[in-house]
C-alpha cells in the first residue's frame, strides 16, 4: 500500500519513474542527485505517468541488481552504498533503488569531476549543480549555513544598527556589543570584530535584500495596478509588506455588542507568518534573485528563492519538522518573538486560514522556489439588475454570468472561472482547464462533467477533439 500511495503521486523531489532498465548516465545521475539532496526512490518498471508495467520477465533480477551495484560503486565518489530491491506491484515485479542522502557532500560522478559532475535534485529532475550549489553543498557538510559565515568585504564601522536596537527596545530587551556576539551577528576574528552574513541581511547590505510586490487586475499577472519594491533593514521591508497587501485587501466588520472590530480577509497573522517564513527561509548566497509577493482578485501569492532544505519534504514540514536554511537569522527571529514555535509556521499558517472559512492554502516547492497562495474571502451572494444576473466572487469583486448559462447560479470559483473563460472564447478544453485551475486531468474531467450534468454547458465533438461551450 506504500509503493502504490508513492506511485500514485507521481515523481517528486524523492521519486523517479523509469520504464525500462534505463541507461548507465541515467542511473548514475539520479543516484548522485538524491544523494546530494533528500535521497529518494528510483522506481524501475513504472511509467512517467505512474502506470505499473513491471520488470520483463527474460531479465535476470539478481544480475541486474549486481550490475548496478557496480556501476554506482565504480561511477561515484564518494562511495554511495543505496538499497536494491524488488518489490511486487499488482503481480507485476518492480526493482527500486533507494538511496540516502549523504553526508560526505558533494558527490558527483568520478568521470566529470566534481565541478562538472555534480548532479542535485530540483523537483522532479536532476539538475547540474552549478559553483553555488556546489558550495552550499560543502557549507552543509561542515553542518554551516550561509549566515553564519564570516564577511570580510564589510567593515562593523558601515553599520548602523539603531533598527535592531529599536526591534529589542520594543519587548524590553537590552541589545549591546555582548548580544551581538551571542546571536553570532558578529565574530572574532584574529582579535577583530567582523560581522557575519546574517548582519549584512539583516541591515539590508545585500543586493537581493528587497521583496518586490504588485497588485495584479484578475488573476494573472499581465495587467498592474500597483507595484512597490522595498529595500532597507529586514524589519523595515517585512513591515512595508504587511502595509502594501492591506492597502489591496478588504476589511471586514464585525459587531460584537457596542463595538466593532474590523478584521482582513486573509488573517494578518497567516500573512505575517508567510512573510517571516520567506525572509528566514530563502537561499540569500542566490544574488540574483529576491521575494515576490502578488496580490490577485482571488488570492495573494508569495515566492521565496530557494526550495525546502535539502534534508526534508514538505511532508516532513507538515508533520512539524524543523530545519533552518538560515541558523542565526530564526534565532534573532525567535529572540524578537517573531517566531513561536520551531516547526508550526505552516500549520499554523493553514489553521488560521481555515478557521476564517477561507479555502486551503496552497504551499508548493516549485523547482528551487518555495510558492504559498493564500485564498482571499470568497462571497457566493447573488445580485439582480433587472433581467441581469451577477455575482460576487472573490473579494467582492460583481461579474456578470452570461445569459446563455441558465438560470442556476453559479457559485463555485472554479466553475465560474470556466463560465467566465467560455464567455471570452467561445468554448474551452478539458486540458485548458488543468491549467486555468491548476487542477490534475482527473479533476478537471469531474469538473466538466458535473457542469455538463447541471445543463450548464454543453459537450460537443469527441476524444481529443471534446470542447465544451455555453448550453444555449
Amino acid at each position: 500500500m506504500e509503493f502504490l500511495k508513492i506511485i500514485k503521486n507521481g515523481e517528486t523531489k524523492t521519486v523517479e519513474f523509469k520504464e525500462t532498465l534505463p541507461q548507465k548516465k541515467q542511473i548514475i545521475e539520479t543516484v548522485t542527485a538524491f544523494s546530494n539532496t533528500s535521497g529518494g526512490k528510483l522506481f524501475i518498471g513504472i511509467s512517467k505517468k505512474g502506470k505499473i508495467v513491471g520488470i520483463s520477465r527474460e531479465i535476470d533480477i539478481f544480475e541486474q541488481q549486481d550490475k548496478i551495484i557496480s556501476l554506482i560503486h565504480d561511477s561515484i565518489y564518494p562511495n554511495v552504498m543505496p538499497e536494491i530491491y524488488t518489490v511486487n506491484i499488482e503481480n507485476k515485479t518492480i526493482i527500486v533503488i533507494e538511496v540516502f542522502r549523504g553526508n560526505l557532500l558533494p558527490y558527483f560522478l568520478k568521470s566529470k569531476g566534481k565541478n562538472n559532475g555534480t548532479y542535485i535534485r530540483v523537483g522532479a529532475t536532476n539538475r547540474k549543480a552549478s559553483i553555488e550549489n556546489i558550495i552550499e553543498l560543502e557549507r552543509q557538510k561542515r553542518n554551516t549555513s550561509f549566515d553564519e559565515e564570516i564577511n570580510y568585504e564589510h567593515s562593523l564601522k558601515k553599520f548602523e544598527l539603531d533598527f535592531l536596537k529599536n526591534e529589542f527596545k520594543k519587548i524590553g530587551k537590552p541589545f549591546n556589543q555582548e548580544k551581538l556576539k551571542n546571536l553570532k551577528l558578529i565574530k572574532n576574528e584574529n582579535n577583530k570584530e567582523v560581522p557575519t552574513n546574517a548582519l549584512l541581511i539583516l541591515a539590508g547590505i545585500f543586493e537581493n535584500n528587497k521583496i518586490k510586490c504588485a497588485r495584479f487586475k484578475g488573476k494573472t499577472p499581465e495587467i498592474f495596478i500597483d507595484r512597490k519594491e522595498f529595500e532597507g533593514n529586514i524589519f523595515d521591508i517585512l513591515k512595508n509588506t504587511e502595509n502594501f497587501l492591506k492597502n489591496h485587501l478588504d476589511l471586514k466588520g464585525e459587531i460584537n455588542g457596542m463595538q466593532r472590530t474590523d478584521t482582513y480577509e486573509i488573517p494578518m497573522p497567516a500573512i505575517r507568518e508567510a512573510l517571516v517564513n520567506a525572509l528566514i527561509h530563502r537561499d540569500y548566497s542566490n544574488m540574483g534573485r529576491d521575494i515576490k509577493v502578488a496580490v490577485f482578485d482571488h488570492a495573494v501569492n508569495i515566492v521565496s528563492p530557494g526550495g525546502f532544505p535539502s534534508t526534508i519534504t514538505f511532508e516532513d514540514i507538515m508533520q512539524g519538522r524543523s530545519e533552518v536554511r538560515n541558523k542565526i537569522l530564526a534565532r534573532v527571529f525567535k529572540e524578537l518573538n517573531y517566531i513561536e514555535q520551531w516547526g508550526t509556521g505552516i500549520n499554523r499558517i493553514i489553521k488560521l486560514c481555515m478557521e476564517n472559512n477561507l479555502r486551503k492554502p496552497i504551499i508548493t516547492e516549485k523547482g528551487d522556489f518555495v510558492d504559498i497562495i493564500l485564498f482571499r474571502a470568497e462571497k457566493i451572494d447573488s445580485v439582480n439588475n433587472g433581467n441581469e444576473k451577477y455575482i460576487i466572487g472573490y473579494a467582492g469583486k460583481c461579474r456578470k454570468v452570461p445569459e446563455s448559462a441558465g438560470k442556476k447560479l453559479i457559485i463555485n470559483s472554479q466553475k465560474d472561472t470556466i463560465i467566465s473563460y467560455i464567455a471570452k472564447n467561445n468554448y474551452i478544453t478539458s486540458k485548458i482547464v488543468q491549467k486555468l485551475l491548476d487542477v490534475k486531468e482527473r479533476r478537471a474531467r469531474d469538473i466538466l462533467k458535473e457542469m455538463v450534468e447541471e445543463k450548464i454547458i454543453l459537450k460537443i465533438g469527441n476524444s481529443r477533439n471534446t470542447k465544451y461551450i455555453i448550453k444555449q
